[in-house]
């Protein structure tokens, strides 16, 4: 089992949801947007949504779509619970549920064993004026400090498909480098599907300068399209 330690202190986030997505109060009290909302607005990827919806329909697009939305969150407060040594086995009976729990269990099982020690989960991450978002875990994973995600996946992902999961990741590990001066440069992305396959994915050092030179690019393009709203 992982060692919580809680080392650092991290700001609890007030949330609020804008015509743009999901923004957070920085420690002025001002809107900054969320790092998922950053990513969403400024992915290419948004052309290649929107044919899938016209292919498949509107109804059936948000049925997949909370279909993964509900076992992402059962299976993310499952492994908090764990995490923090607390009843995580309280999954419903419905298909949906027990997914959650296969999803979990393989977690367990096969992705939690090198988080050696935990500093925060669901924790709070801002910089002001700029973005915030909630990290799953924060850490040392395999001896080193990083940013741990955890991802469910209806198949496991190629590595060159999930580009704005390690921005996603350099943008967390950027923010707590300044706000708390730590030197965070590795990003850990762990994913099963529901074949309960898993797969392990790091952005090491060697990675981490470019990455975070993408995340900028990206967090100005989103502030240059909604300075104005």
């Amino acid at each position: 089992m992982s060692v919580i330690n809680n080392i650092y202190s991290y700001p609890r986030l007030e949330r609020l949801d804008l015509k743009n997505g999901r923004y957070y109060l920085d420690s002025n009290n001002n809107p900054v947007p969320s790092v998922t909302t950053v990513l969403s607005k400024t992915s290419k990827s948004s052309i290649q949504i929107d044919q899938w919806r016209s292919r498949v329909g509107n109804k059936e697009a948000d049925r997949i779509i909370k279909q993964s939305t509900d076992i992402g969150t059962m299976v993310h407060e499952a492994l908090e619970n764990y995490l923090n040594n607390k009843n995580w086995n309280n999954f419903s009976s419905s298909n949906d549920g027990q997914i959650a729990k296969n999803i979990s269990n393989k977690f367990i099982d096969s992705g939690l064993g090198r988080i050696n020690e935990i500093w925060g989960l669901e924790a709070g991450l801002m910089l002001d004026n700029l973005y915030a978002g909630t990290a799953d875990c924060i850490g040392i994973f395999n001896g080193v400090s990083s940013i741990i995600d955890f991802k469910t996946s209806k198949k496991i992902k190629k590595r060159e498909w999930i580009g704005d999961y390690f921005l996603q990741g350099c943008a967390y590990a950027n923010a707590h480098n300044v706000m708390i001066e730590t030197n965070i440069k590795q990003v850990v992305i762990l994913m099963v599907d529901r074949d309960l396959t898993f797969k392990e994915f790091v952005v090491g050092p060697s990675e981490f300068n470019s990455i975070t030179n993408d995340w900028k690019n990206r967090l100005k393009k989103f502030h240059n399209l909604f300075k104005n709203e």
